[in-house]
C-alpha cells in the first residue's frame, strides 16, 4: 500500500493554535550580521509568542533599551512524525520586544520553564506580522498504486 501525502496551508488562527500545543521552538535572529538560530521554550499569549532569555546569552542582544520598535525575528515550531512524515510546521515573523511590565514578567517567569539549566532574567514578546504554516496529511491510501497512478 502506498500512502499519498498532501501539504495543506494553514490559516493564521489554526497555525497559532497548533503552535500553542507545543512548548519548544526555534527563534531566528541576526547576530553579528549573520542569521542565528536558538532553540527556546515558548508560550502563546493571545497571538503573541513569548520566550524567556538570560543575561549574556545570544538573545540578550535583542533587548537593547534604545530600540523601542523591536527587532525583526522569525519563530518556528513544528510537530512532524519522523516515521510517517505527517504533522505540521508554523513560522511567525514579527518584532521582538522586551516585556517591561513587572506583573507580566512575573507571570511569564512562573509559566515558562527553561529547557536548559540557566536562570532566565528577561522575557521577549514576539508580535506576529506574518504567520505561515502547513500541515502534512495522509490524503488517502491506495493498494499498490503509486502517486503517478501507475500500479506498483
Amino acid at each position: 500500500m502506498t500512502a499519498i501525502r498532501c501539504m495543506r496551508e494553514l490559516d493564521r488562527a489554526e497555525a497559532l493554535g497548533l503552535m500553542a500545543t507545543v512548548s519548544l521552538g526555534r527563534i531566528v535572529f541576526t547576530r553579528q550580521a549573520l542569521p542565528a538560530v536558538r532553540p527556546v521554550s515558548h508560550l502563546v499569549d493571545g497571538e503573541d509568542i513569548v520566550v524567556r532569555i538570560h543575561d549574556g546569552g545570544a538573545l540578550a542582544s535583542l533587548v537593547a533599551p534604545a530600540d523601542v520598535t523591536g527587532v525583526v525575528v522569525a519563530y518556528e515550531a513544528d510537530d512532524i512524525d519522523p516515521v510517517t512524515h505527517l504533522g505540521w510546521s508554523v513560522v511567525v515573523t514579527g518584532f521582538a520586544r522586551p516585556v517591561t511590565d513587572a506583573e507580566e514578567e512575573a507571570r511569564f517567569a512562573s509559566l515558562l520553564r527553561p529547557w536548559a539549566g540557566r536562570p532566565m532574567t528577561g522575557t521577549l514578546r514576539i508580535r506576529p506580522d506574518l504567520v505561515t504554516g502547513f500541515r502534512l496529511e495522509a490524503e488517502r491510501t491506495l493498494p499498490g498504486v503509486a502517486r503517478s497512478g501507475v500500479i506498483a
